[in-house]
């Protein structure tokens, strides 16, 4: 019985406490590439979110630029 179960009455619904004491998760070069991929995905979405902010803003600032006050 582990020990959050002979102290609580029930199994540990969290996904930490999932590994028994000794087991190790191994990371091989595959995990490792998927990780790197995704990583580099992110990226490229948040420069590209980020470049279209910034052409937002400078449409809207020439915008602002050329109005004329009555």
């Amino acid at each position: 019985m582990a020990p959050y179960e002979a102290f609580y009455g029930h199994r540990c619904r969290s996904p930490v406490g999932w590994f028994e004491v000794g087991e190790k998760a191994l990371i091989g070069q595959d995990s490792f590439h998927d990780a790197m991929e995704k990583v580099q995905f992110i990226r490229d979405r948040l420069n590209t979110s980020q470049s279209r902010q910034k052409s937002y803003a400078n449409v809207r600032r020439k915008e602002l630029e050329f109005q004329v006050d009555d």
